[in-house]
């Protein structure tokens, strides 16, 4: 099979499509021939091995240890192993392939049994490859960490990205007041997604204006930690997903040092769910979810897109098409 791997650490230069064999399954295990994939700012880390640790935890010290990137994927059940019992050849499926750290910019990719979900029908693998890691994580940064409710008013930093398109969306389905902050090309698009107000971040300081909110996610957000807890509530929540090493390290240091507050200050660390992407799965059903994508690149064009999603700060996601 085709797959698009990375031998060192680097920027996308370093990225070579090469024909590798083709995985075989566990028992557990479902064999799927990739249709999409999407990239996630996890896969822009592990690529540049940035920051520095992710070479003990997941990359390995002096060269990657798993050399294809892409941790979620859309496709069709090729073959299933012996212990599979949801799934059988000719399913169309989606998840996070989080088993393997990824390897869905390929062909074929193997994903655990309990890690995919079948597809929404109405909606497309693009599609369906652009929701998993970032919707969950939107989802997590609001119900989990921040605790959303209905009628409360949220501000979401970085409204035009891969996970704050999906954070503005959810955080309409709960029934919130959505503030988006972005860049001026993207004021329409976050008001098409669903938010209430938007702040163009190159003219107007969410902070100044003295409104404050219940829920602040900061989505690749490079303000001073006080900047959003001045915008915040006395018992309102902050939560950092993503965003500058900087960012989270005040996040957590913060975190750890407000025991005294009625404010709460947290980070999302995601550890993804099936639950979750059922959640996830429901909102695209419904259409309360729908996967806003900056751009398509095929699978040979992998390292074009990765140089893009580097250079532009896509607005949604930017996705790997294969087999077509």
């Amino acid at each position: 099979m085709k797959a698009v791997l990375y031998k060192k650490y680097g920027g996308p230069e370093v990225l070579r499509l090469e024909e590798i064999a083709r995985p075989v399954p566990k028992d557990d295990e479902v064999l799927i021939m990739v249709r999409a994939a999407s990239i996630n700012s996890r896969d822009s880390r592990l690529l540049h091995a940035n920051p520095f640790f992710i070479r003990f935890m997941v990359g390995g010290f002096l060269a990657p240890k798993i050399q294809i990137l892409g941790i979620d994927a859309a496709g069709i059940v090729e073959a299933a192993g012996a212990n599979v019992r949801q799934f059988k050849p000719g399913d169309a499926v989606f998840g996070s392939l989080f088993r393997y750290q990824g390897r869905a910019f390929a062909e074929y990719a193997c994903a655990a049994e309990n890690e995919i979900l079948l597809k929404p029908e109405a909606i497309s693998y693009e599609q369906a490859a652009a929701a998993p890691l970032a919707a969950m994580t939107a989802l997590v940064g609001l119900r989990d960490k921040g605790h959303i409710q209905p009628g409360q008013k949220v501000l979401i930093q970085g409204a035009s990205g891969g996970v704050g398109t999906f954070a503005v969306m959810i955080a309409k389905s709960y029934g919130t007041e959505v503030t988006g902050v972005c860049s001026p090309r993207s004021l329409d698009l976050v008001r098409t997604v669903g938010a209430d107000h938007v702040l163009d971040y190159t003219r107007e300081d969410f902070n100044s204006s003295g409104q404050q909110y219940d829920l602040i996610l900061a989505v690749n957000g490079d303000h001073p930690i006080s900047d959003y807890l001045r915008a915040l509530k006395p018992d309102g929540a902050y939560v950092v997903a993503g965003g500058s090493m900087r960012q989270l390290s005040q996040a957590m240091m913060k975190k750890r040092s407000s025991s005294g507050s009625s404010q709460k200050i947290d980070t999302v660390s995601l550890v993804a769910s099936i639950s979750d992407l059922h959640f996830v799965k429901e909102l695209l059903e419904t259409g309360k979810l729908v996967p806003v994508i900056d751009g398509c690149y095929p699978l040979e064009r992998t390292a074009e897109a990765f140089q893009y999603y580097e250079d532009v700060h896509p607005r949604g996601k930017v996705v790997i098409t294969v087999g077509k």
